[in-house]
């Protein structure tokens, strides 16, 4: 975690208003208690009205206020709904980051735009049924960004079984599954897997690069995706046969 972010999520939780003793601080921001106690001088040293000892513990005894977002009802309708999907559809890395963005907003949000006004607060109860079988998530988000080639064994929807080296070009979340679209090395195509069907998926240790026919553009092209990566591919099917 960044010094920024660090402080950030120190005035976070001193504006509760507990008691937080330095030891605990530092399990909850996952530092040393000598970082806690350098950050703590920071804050205090800003203006920050923290009061206590080392040792003893901490509190903060005036509020303080953050400046407000300059957002509207409906940006802010779009920003949770968002933050509710990747919470319940992401890994766990990126729904511990949307939970922390979620509460770094609301924190400074004025009270005409709390999140109890929010009326699609709601929809996150229909979101739990999501899809599953996402532990190769991450491992496929990192290959995207990075362009490293992939092994995977998958499963097709008929339980037909294949060995693929694949190159990650996009991942899309279609609201009950997240599928990966890549250039297959097997079939020479651009194929288009669902993620919770990947058995096994290891790094080949190869990295790629873009090469005509075989890009994200080239995919986009073919299948008239004018809006990738904002949109989702059409492809007949998401079997990668």
């Amino acid at each position: 975690m960044r010094r920024t972010d660090r402080l950030f999520e120190l005035m976070l939780l001193f504006r509760s208003g507990h008691l937080w003793r330095g030891r605990e601080l530092a399990e909850r921001l996952e530092v040393s208690l000598r970082t806690v106690y350098r950050d703590i001088d920071t804050l205090v040293a800003s203006g920050v009205p923290i009061e206590g000892e080392r040792g003893v513990g901490y509190i903060l005894r005036a509020p303080i206020f953050l400046p407000p977002l300059t957002l509207s009802m409906l940006e802010l309708e779009a920003l949770h709904l968002g933050m509710a999907v990747v919470e319940q559809a992401g890994d766990p890395d990126l729904a511990a980051a949307a939970q922390r963005l979620k509460s770094k907003i609301d924190a400074v949000l004025p009270q005409e735009l709390s999140p109890a006004r929010n009326p699609l607060s709601h929809m996150a109860a229909y979101l739990r049924d999501v899809g599953t079988a996402l532990q190769h998530l991450p491992a496929l988000r990192e290959a995207v960004k990075h362009r490293r080639v992939l092994q995977l064994d998958y499963r097709r929807l008929d339980e037909v079984e294949s060995r693929r080296t694949v190159r990650p070009l996009h991942l899309e979340y279609w609201g009950k599954v997240w599928t990966c679209t890549c250039w297959c090395e097997l079939r020479e195509d651009f194929r288009v897997f669902r993620v919770d069907r990947i058995d096994l998926c290891l790094q080949t240790g190869d990295g790629f690069q873009d090469e005509p026919g075989r890009t994200l553009a080239d995919y986009a092209r073919r299948f008239d995706c004018d809006a990738l990566p904002a949109g989702a591919p059409v492809l007949p099917s998401t079997g990668a046969s």
